[in-house]
């Protein structure tokens, strides 16, 4: 299986999503654009039959069938190989608790869920612990610059990211209090099926 490090967030994002089941390729690049998941990473049709063919010469997923529909091309489906789920969640490990790469630290927190909530929790932890720090070398940035005079017109952008920080630091405290007490539903179990891959007819594929 190949180290995290070498899936691209794209490439998480289709495993992932084939963690709800089996899909050709077109149906996944229709239901990441449904969910709007190009928020997150660029969703370009050669980007992802790309990237779904690099998958499986790894090993993360394997076809499973080939399937045409009145004059419609071949479509193969594919499926997630085990490797393919251990290598989501560690990617996931290893980005969440980071402070540097904000966008794939997005795409961790959009799969978070593929862990478990109380993993969740402690990860999140780390993280904290890392934006505490960076927001206290902020503030004495900050303060060691008004103390010397400097004016404020070569410190707006840090004070920019001193607030960012803060409002970071907020959101996240407000996340884990719900993870915590059980008021944030997490897991397959608590999705809502009118939500799922399964819920949507494969029949309204053009």
């Amino acid at each position: 299986m190949p180290e995290h490090s070498r899936l691209t967030p794209v490439a998480v994002m289709i495993l992932a999503t084939l963690r709800e089941g089996d899909m050709h390729t077109y149906e996944l690049v229709r239901l990441l654009r449904e969910r709007k998941d190009d928020r997150l990473v660029p969703l370009q049709k050669g980007t992802i039959y790309h990237t779904v063919a690099r998958l499986e010469r790894d090993g993360l997923l394997a076809e499973v069938g080939v399937d045409r529909h009145g004059n419609r091309p071949e479509r193969t489906t594919y499926t997630l190989l085990d490797a393919g789920r251990q290598a989501v969640e560690e990617w996931v490990r290893t980005e969440l608790p980071q402070i540097e790469r904000a966008a794939d630290f997005r795409v961790a927190l959009a799969e978070a869920h593929n862990l478990e909530r109380d993993e969740v929790v402690a990860l999140l932890d780390r993280r904290r612990a890392l934006l505490v720090a960076s927001a206290h070398e902020h503030r004495t940035g900050l303060d060691g610059a008004a103390h010397r005079g400097v004016p404020d017109q070569f410190m707006v952008e840090v004070q920019r990211q001193a607030a960012l920080l803060d409002a970071e630091l907020a959101w996240q405290d407000a996340l884990r209090a719900r993870l915590v007490d059980g008021s944030l539903a997490w897991g397959p179990d608590e999705i809502p099926e009118h939500l799922t891959k399964n819920s949507v007819s494969k029949e309204t594929t053009p």
